[in-house]
């Protein structure tokens, strides 16, 4: 299980450094490979290991190729796909356009997402989670007048 948010930084030659805490379980379920993307809906990468890939993948190829919106699903998720091996050290390169997608610099914010992990520029995830506090507030205020106008 991937879980949690580490501040992590990006070296000059655009890798990663996966934390130790996940090190382990990665090499014993993927050999080290991953899977790097962008993400479609947010300024951000997916970091897949390889087993995980593979279910992405099989989805991605039941989609249509003539159905426009599915086709750029594929096109956006399998055209920015590139493998990543983890080195003997536990960083992962991250490709150069990968990398401008995400408008990563020097700290980044990995995010643990149970089967994937998500690479954020450490400034751009602060202003995602507060928008996302700020929906979620906002959120509990309308559920909570819902059960209000219940009479329960």
């Amino acid at each position: 299980m991937l879980r949690g948010a580490t501040v992590i930084s990006l070296d000059n030659k655009g890798r990663i450094a996966i934390p130790k805490r996940y090190r382990a379980e990665i090499i014993n379920h993927c050999d080290g490979l991953f899977v790097c993307t962008i993400d479609h809906q947010f300024s951000c990468l997916l970091l897949y290991p390889i087993n995980e890939w593979v279910h992405i993948e099989a989805k991605l190829a039941t989609l249509s190729s003539l159905h426009p919106a599915e086709r750029r699903i594929q096109r956006l998720l399998l055209g920015h796909a590139s493998e990543c091996d983890m080195d003997g050290q536990g960083r992962i390169l991250l490709p150069a356009t990968l990398r401008q997608y995400a408008h990563l610099q020097d700290k980044i914010m990995l995010v643990g997402q149970l089967n994937k992990f998500e690479i954020w520029s450490e400034s751009l995830w602060q202003q995602q989670i507060e928008h996302d506090i700020n929906l979620q507030a906002e959120d509990a205020i309308a559920q909570s007048s819902r059960l209000s106008e219940l009479s329960l």
